[in-house]
């Protein structure tokens, strides 16, 4: 069952501050609000038929890659591609924008939430993409409209995340998505 406990198992926090020089409580302490968010995102972004769509894709081309299959290597993580996913999670903002916006929500400095971004964009796209294999492959036509395993799975991911350490998100998400998107998450995790 897909769960954020099993996805921030998937990341290799130790191997991501090797290679950014950082210490890994630092990258531990940004993957556990960046994870969320950038799960949210994809959430608010998939609610349009066309992004759930293109979300999909992507996701499943992510998981086809094998990047988990293994464990992830940092190495073989397209960064390129994960910029490509942010703008594509959050509404055509890049990974500076987005860094900007959440620096001041305890995920750490802007510098290193821009460097992490699009390193753990393609982990928790391949993530869903597998996940989304496991239910049984891609959605039916008629079940596209409405998301289908993309929106299963995300549900499943999300639905995990209660208590207090979540109930903040809505509010970062708006300050990356705009206050709407962060309304909308925020009620799906019980902040008003």
């Amino acid at each position: 069952m897909a769960g954020l406990d099993d996805l921030f198992a998937q990341i290799p926090t130790s191997d991501i501050a090797g290679k950014l020089g950082v210490d890994e409580s630092e990258v531990n302490n940004a993957v556990q609000l960046l994870v969320p968010v950038l799960v949210g995102g994809v959430h608010q972004s998939a609610q349009d038929p066309d992004n759930a769509s293109a979300i999909e894709s992507e996701a499943s081309s992510h998981a086809a890659r094998g990047l988990l299959d293994t464990g992830v290597n940092v190495e073989h993580v397209d960064e390129n591609q994960g910029q490509q996913a942010i703008a594509r999670i959050f509404g055509g903002n890049d990974t500076s924008q987005v860094a900007a916006a959440l620096s001041g929500s305890g995920a750490g400095n802007a510098d290193l939430i821009q460097k992490l971004l699009p390193i753990l964009a393609p982990i928790v796209l391949a993530y869903i993409g597998k996940q989304m294999t496991q239910k049984g492959g891609p959605a039916p036509a008629e079940e596209k409209a409405s998301g289908g395993a993309l929106n299963e799975v995300l549900g499943s991911i999300l639905s995990g995340m209660s208590g207090s350490r979540n109930k903040s998100l809505g509010g970062v998400l708006g300050d990356v998505l705009g206050s709407k998107a962060g309304d909308i998450l925020g009620g799906l995790f019980g902040r008003k």
